[in-house]
């Protein structure tokens, strides 16, 4: 960043969160190479073992805060890849519900250790991170407010 920009501490903040960011999604990524799946990915098989049973798309979209649309292609993916299964509530329903397969449970075991995590978040102290995780909070808050004010 140039100079001025770094003058006006809002703008450097949003650099510096937008520049960590980057960083750990791209060390996440490679620590999930070996596996072939991505960091979205990634999330939904730790959201699926998380709830433990079947879960709709919507809830889903919901949980990852992604679009409906999205997170279907991204299931679509994983059901081609045998990671997840898609499971129709009742044979003339449009409702799908999206469960681990065997492979799907393996991956996220080996996946979940998330030493590029632990990693990088050693740089801060526990309680700088219960800071930090203030701090971001009250930033996501306000960010939240006013979405909501401009609807």
């Amino acid at each position: 960043m140039e100079n001025n920009d770094m003058q006006d501490t809002r703008l450097f903040v949003r650099y510096l969160i937008l520049q960590a960011r980057h960083l750990i999604w791209i060390n996440r990524q490679r620590e999930l190479s070996p596996y072939n799946i991505s960091v979205g990915q990634s999330h939904i098989l730790g959201i699926l073992h998380q709830i433990g049973h079947k879960v709709t798309l919507t809830e889903l979209a919901k949980l990852t805060e992604r679009a409906t649309s999205s997170t279907s292609v991204q299931l679509n993916r994983m059901e081609n890849d045998g990671l997840v299964e898609k499971i129709r509530e009742n044979p003339k329903s449009n409702l799908l519900s999206f469960t681990l397969t065997e492979k799907g449970r393996n991956i996220y075991k080996l996946c979940n250790k998330m030493e590029a995590d632990k990693k990088i978040m050693s740089a801060l102290s526990e309680a700088e991170r219960q800071q930090l995780i203030l701090m971001l909070e009250k930033i996501i808050y306000r960010a939240e407010k006013r979405l909501r004010s401009q609807t």
